[in-house]
């Protein structure tokens, strides 16, 4: 078995600090964290806790000279920046979506970096989903016909992304659309094909507050697409549902369901709720850095797919 990557992180907040869990964790054939960087004065304090061995450097050229692989896990208008620095130093680089802030930045990065054939992925971590595995047999059986999409969210940000508010919860960067329907776009585009907007409805507050609710209509390899997204519409921290055919679907990221005879969803005896999901579906995820890395196939998100996600995320954000 070949050694374990060098993994650098850029950006110590949830995202930096769940990957580096995950690595410790659960995937220490494939990756070993070697070092850090993020200017927050708390984020040594909580790195030393978590993983003393693992280095809190002073600047991201540091992080870059020191690793294989870069994990830019930072605001989006950092994203692009890095990668390139990463990427001209000889590095592999594992991005957080959205790629940039500004979409001609990123269709002149993806072209870039297609055109030097660029060792670069993306963090949608439904490429290891387990559910999205089960639901994609089941598909077989089934002609698609029609998906529906739903998001829902007691508040936005979520409760545990209160701390990223600051720019999680503003138009120019965040808002549930970039966060969370772009995984939902990378699962309907994997499964069912090039992605086309018909029309789509987004509601803002005033001021430059994020989008308070969405509505689409698109299509996914010719199958017509239903998408509804809103704040303060469920009790929950996160409801979510992807429904093909009233027949299949995922709920709440990690159950993959079937509609029964009786009317009733169902999901397999052995499935389990996000989080203790996660776990096994970010091992996957750095399994595929490790295998990117190297130069050999994987299964993550590629650039060019990311770069679809946003270009139909920001399409409908646009639509105000």
């Amino acid at each position: 078995m070949p050694p374990p990557i060098a993994l650098g992180i850029i950006g110590f907040g949830i995202m930096g600090e769940r990957l580096l869990r995950a690595a410790l964790a659960h995937a220490a054939e494939s990756v070993t964290p070697v070092a850090v960087f993020d200017p927050a004065p708390e984020a040594a304090a909580r790195l030393a806790a978590i993983a003393p061995d693992v280095r809190m450097l002073g600047s991201a050229e540091a992080v870059i000279a020191a690793c294989e692989c870069l994990y830019v896990a930072t605001p989006p208008r950092l994203h692009i920046p890095l990668a390139r620095a990463a990427l001209a130093a000889g590095r592999a680089v594992f991005l957080e979506k959205p790629l940039a802030t500004d979409l001609e930045e990123a269709r002149g990065f993806v072209a870039e970096a297609e055109a030097a054939g660029a060792r670069a992925a993306v963090n949608f971590p439904m490429a290891s989903s387990p559910a999205v595995a089960l639901l994609a047999e089941w598909q077989t059986a089934l002609v698609p016909e029609r998906l529906e999409i739903g998001v829902g969210f007691a508040t936005w940000p979520r409760g545990w992304q209160q701390g990223a508010a600051g720019w999680l919860a503003r138009r120019a960067e965040g808002g549930f659309t970039r966060e969370v329907v772009s995984h939902f776009l990378f699962l309907t585009r994997r499964r069912l094909g090039p992605l086309a907007l018909q029309e789509a409805k987004a509601t803002y507050p005033a001021g430059d507050g994020a989008e308070t609710a969405l509505r689409a209509r698109l299509t996914a390899g010719g199958v017509p697409v239903t998408l509804t997204g809103g704040v303060g519409t469920t009790a929950k921290d996160d409801h979510n549902t992807w429904v093909l055919n009233g027949a299949i679907r995922l709920r709440d990221w990690s159950f993959a369901e079937k509609l029964g005879a009786d009317g009733a969803w169902a999901a397999p005896p052995d499935a389990m709720p996000n989080e203790k999901m996660r776990p096994l579906v970010l091992q996957r995820q750095l399994a595929g850095v490790a295998a990117m890395t190297r130069g050999e196939a994987h299964h993550l998100a590629t650039l060019r797919e990311a770069l679809e996600v946003q270009e139909m995320v920001e399409a409908m954000l646009a639509t105000a």
